[in-house]
């Protein structure tokens, strides 16, 4: 990766980040328009395909390196275009290298242990990207909302006081830290749509019958809490976006730029991470050379006796 490409896309979400000890109040301080002077969506279109062909690349290098895992946290209210950006973000690496977990009410086994309990059993492993689609941040933000959940975790009563929930932002950090110290990138990214936007989003959901399955009356009771839900957003930004987890809040209102800078943002990851394809040791390049030499001498009466290489030739010669 040339440091001119890595810097631009570094400036590109500069704007996105939410800096450390930053005290948000989202309806002011990000707009869901913003589209970094993108005019047309014909070049986001360009620069997703780009940035899905580098994606591709270094998860390959993340997973023959073996080290370092990525959990990436999406966050959005209904109608977000959660599940439309996995799609189109990760359309290009292998499958094998990506877990997805949707996270729903929680079960009476997940209730009966601590509220990280069930997100921590689906961290991924080294060498993979995981996607939380809804995270351990709806335990601020819906708990949050609607307290009579967090009647339901069984806690006791000294753990429900006023303090709650600045004891989760302390918990969910030091959780996150201790992701990061050993190798795994916590990416969280909140996509940031406008009241009206979701508002055309439902009445399309309604109107078109191939998206009468996405929705239910449950979202719009959700939707007549918007300003509850943008109290709860702006508080947990401000205390969870930390140096080693920072938040990117991605403008949300044009689903093909909320791509864009997503992949922007994990490109920007994996540059830091910087991956690479293991080295083999001097033991291990003599018996590769001996099998090459093994391989060639059964190659049939003529024919080339590395295809290979004479194909890779064949295409050196085609450009030059």
């Amino acid at each position: 990766m040339g440091d001119e490409r890595a810097e631009r896309i570094a400036e590109f979400v500069r704007p996105l980040r939410v800096e450390p000890g930053r005290r948000v109040r989202l309806g002011k301080d990000f707009d869901p328009r913003y589209k970094a002077g993108i005019r047309k969506k014909k070049e986001g279109v360009e620069l997703l395909r780009s940035g899905v062909e580098l994606l591709a690349d270094y998860q390959q290098r993340l997973a023959a390196q073996d080290t370092h895992g990525v959990l990436v946290c999406l966050q959005a209210l209904d109608a977000g275009g959660k599940d439309g950006t996995i799609r189109h973000v990760m359309s290009g690496v292998n499958p094998q290298g990506v877990r997805v977990a949707s996270f729903k009410v929680p079960s009476d086994e997940e209730l009966d242990h601590d509220f990280l309990w069930r997100y921590h059993r689906e961290l991924p492993g080294r060498g993979e990207i995981g996607i939380f689609n809804r995270s351990h941040y709806e335990e601020v933000l819906v708990v949050r909302v609607h307290p009579e959940n967090l009647e339901r975790q069984k806690l006791p009563d000294a753990a429900r006081g006023p303090g709650v929930w600045k004891r989760r932002y302390r918990e969910i950090n030091d959780w996150e830290r201790y992701l990061t110290d050993n190798g795994f990138a916590v990416v969280k990214l909140f996509l940031n749509l406008s009241k009206e936007e979701q508002r055309s989003r439902f009445l399309k959901r309604i109107d078109v019958p191939e998206r009468n399955w996405k929705f239910s009356a449950a979202d719009v009771r959700e939707r007549a809490r918007w300003d509850d839900y943008q109290k709860a957003f702006s508080k947990m930004l401000s205390a969870t976006s930390t140096p080693w987890a920072p938040w990117y809040v991605i403008p949300a209102d044009r689903k093909w730029f909320a791509r864009v800078c997503v992949s922007a943002v994990l490109a920007h990851t994996l540059i830091g991470i910087d991956p690479r394809y293991p080295e083999v040791g001097d033991e291990t390049r003599r018996e590769l050379a001996e099998v090459k030499r093994e391989l060639e001498r059964q190659a049939p009466v003529g024919e080339p006796a590395d295809p290979y290489a004479a194909k890779e030739e064949g295409k050196r010669g085609g450009r030059a």
